[in-house]
């Protein structure tokens, strides 16, 4: 495949992954939303749908990573050449960044009530501990979970193990789905992958919100802090690198077990 159709596809399949994802959280999570309160079977379903959704646009074009988990996990493998894998990371990120932009624009007037709340506010100032600041200004804000994730127990080495694992399960499940005949014709191993992200949301999402997706975290962390969102608070910085370093080291690692156990 070219470097345009790694990179079309991988943005556009990528944005959509985001628009459709962080657009369910949303809908959970703002207010005067009509999916309000429906809950996390919601949010992990819905965020299989979104990679389905998206793998669907982008299989044809770039292969459809649209994580660089994937990517690494798959040029580790050897199927991906390690010389794209640059364009591949450069064009999640962008597809990532459109998708939380979108999202922002879809649900504009809602995040404009949400934030401008009183009790939402008084909310936010008084949330858990190590979400706030020392002058009990809200740190987090009470929308960044729209766009990327946070731990709800706050330990570096707990979220970045349970990050990591959750990602090798998604990524060797990928690798792995070649061995199967007959899944690549059908078109049917994108359904079990985004099946998979589903059942990782049900099992594993609980303590980090998983994001096993490093562009799927820091992209949109990245749009939040900068559009122009009244009383947002802060991008909570300081766990940023876990839901970028957990991810590929699960994509590394789930390259490494493939190519010891299934090569």
């Amino acid at each position: 495949m070219s470097s345009s159709d790694i990179f079309i596809g991988e943005t556009i399949g990528t944005a959509v992954l985001i628009l459709l994802g962080g657009g369910v959280v949303a809908a959970v999570t703002l207010k005067r939303s009509k999916a309000l309160n429906a809950g996390w079977a919601a949010i992990a379903l819905g965020w299989g749908l979104a990679v389905l959704t998206g793998a669907y646009i982008a299989v044809g074009l770039s292969g459809a990573h649209l994580n660089p988990a994937v990517t690494i996990g798959l040029a580790i493998q050897g199927t991906t050449e390690w010389s794209d894998v640059p364009l591949y990371f450069a064009s999640e990120l962008l597809g990532a960044m459109i998708g939380a932009t979108l999202v922002w624009l879809a649900y504009y007037g809602h995040f404009r009530d949400h934030l401008t709340d009183p009790q939402i506010l008084a909310e936010a100032k008084t949330g858990p501990e190590g979400l706030v600041e020392q002058d009990n200004a809200p740190a987090a804000g009470p929308v960044l979970g729209i766009f990327c994730t946070g731990p709800e127990i706050r330990n570096a080495v707990q979220n970045l193990m349970t990050e990591t694992i959750a990602t090798t399960v998604l990524v060797l499940s990928i690798l792995t789905l070649g061995l199967t005949e007959g899944l690549g014709v059908s078109g049917t191993g994108v359904l079990i992958v985004a099946l998979v992200v589903a059942g990782i949301g049900f099992s594993l999402g609980g303590p980090t919100g998983y994001a096993i997706n490093p562009a799927r975290d820091l992209g949109p962390r990245i749009v939040h802090a900068l559009l122009p969102l009244p009383n947002k608070g802060g991008s909570d910085w300081g766990y940023a690198w876990v839901p970028v370093v957990g991810p590929l080291l699960g994509g590394a690692l789930a390259g490494g077990i493939y190519q010891l156990g299934f090569a």
